[in-house]
C-alpha cells in the first residue's frame, strides 16, 4: 500500500497518515504495536521524548526489515534540563532511537519553554543545519507562539501538530490562517475523539449519514472513523491516529480510496461541531 504525502515547506514530502506512540503507549513497551504499524502499512511513525518509549520504537524499526529510508520518523523535544539544548536532547533521542537523522523535531509543548521560544527555535534551527532532523516544527502551538519563532526565523516551522476535530474546529480557525499564510502543514492529534470518547453529541447522527451515503457510493463498507478521517485528509491535514488492532489500522490508511466528502457534507461536519466546544487534552505547563 502507497501512503500519498504532503508537501512541507522545505520542500521535503511526509506521509499523511502517521502511527502515534503516545496516549495508550506512554511509558510502555511499544515495540510490537509499532512492527504491526509497519507490518499494516504505516511508513511514519509519530514518537516524542516525553512518552518515555523511544527505545522500544527503535527496537521495532530495525526488527521490523523496513529500510530507513523507507520510514518517516517523528520526534518531539520535551522541556530541556539547565544543560541541554535542543541539539544535545536530539542527539539523546537518536542514541535511543538507533537512527542517525530524525525525519521530523517538534517542539512539544510551548509552556515548558516560557521566555526561552525564540531560543528554543534557533536551536531547531541548528539541529535541521547540522542535518539532524531533516525537517522542524512545533506542536501545540498556539498564535502567539507561532508569532514569536517566527520573527527572525531562518527556517518556519514546517509542521504545528494540534488536537483537531470538529467540536474545536471552529476555535483553530486563527492559527490555521498563521499557518496557511506561512506554508506550515497542520498536523493532527486526537481526530476521532468525538466519536469515541464523547459519544451521543451532535456529530454522531451528522457523521452517520454522511457513513452511509459513502458506503453506498463506494460499494463497500465505510466505517465512521474513515469519515472523519477523509473530512481531516480533504484539508490536507496530517494526521496522527493509533490503534492496537491491524483490522483498524489497515481501515484507516484506506482513507484516500473513500469517495470525498461533498461541500455540504463537510459545512454539515462543522455546523455540527460548532455546537459543542469540547477539548479532551489540556497540557499543563
Amino acid at each position: 500500500m502507497t501512503i500519498s504525502t504532503l508537501t512541507l515547506n522545505d520542500g521535503n514530502q511526509v506521509p499523511w497518515m502517521a502511527f502515534g506512540t503516545g496516549t495508550s503507549l506512554r511509558q510502555k513497551n511499544a515495540q510490537n504495536p509499532v512492527e504491526n504499524a509497519i507490518a499494516n502499512g504505516f511508513t511514519h511513525i509519530d514518537g516524542a521524548q516525553m512518552y518515555e518509549n523511544e527505545e522500544s520504537l527503535g527496537v521495532a524499526i530495525r526488527a521490523s526489515g523496513t529500510p530507513r529510508s523507507a520510514l518517516f520518523v517523528t520526534t518531539k523535544l520535551d522541556r530541556l534540563q539547565p544543560d541541554q539544548t535542543a541539539k544535545t536532547s536530539l542527539q539523546v533521542s537518536l542514541k535511543k532511537l538507533g537512527l542517525e537523522y530524525i525525519d521530523l523535531y517538534l517542539v512539544h509543548v510551548p509552556g515548558h519553554h516560557a521566555g526561552r521560544l525564540k531560543e528554543v527555535w534557533k536551536m531547531m534551527e541548528e539541529c535541521k543545519r547540522e542535518r539532524l532532523a531533516k525537517s522542524i516544527g512545533v506542536s501545540n502551538f498556539e498564535v502567539a507562539h507561532l508569532q514569536e519563532i517566527l520573527e527572525g526565523a531562518e527556517f518556519p516551522p514546517s509542521v504545528n501538530q494540534i488536537e483537531i476535530h470538529p467540536y474545536v474546529w471552529k476555535s483553530l480557525q486563527p492559527v490555521m490562517a498563521l499557518h496557511k499564510e506561512h506554508g506550515i502543514i497542520t498536523s493532527s492529534y486526537g481526530g476521532l475523539s468525538p466519536l469515541f470518547r464523547a459519544p451521543g453529541g451532535p456529530l454522531d447522527p451528522v457523521i452517520e449519514k454522511i457513513r452511509a451515503r459513502l458506503e453506498s457510493t463506494r460499494g463497500q463498507p465505510v466505517s465512521i472513523s474513515q469519515v472523519l478521517n477523509k473530512w481531516l485528509q480533504q484539508y490536507g491535514i496530517l494526521v496522527v491516529t493509533t490503534s492496537s488492532k491491524a483490522g483498524r489500522m489497515r481501515e484507516y490508511l484506506d482513507t484516500p480510496k473513500v469517495p470525498e466528502l461533498t461541500a455540504e457534507e463537510i459545512q454539515s461536519i462543522e455546523n455540527a461541531g460548532a455546537q459543542r466546544y469540547h477539548k479532551f487534552l489540556v497540557l499543563s505547563d
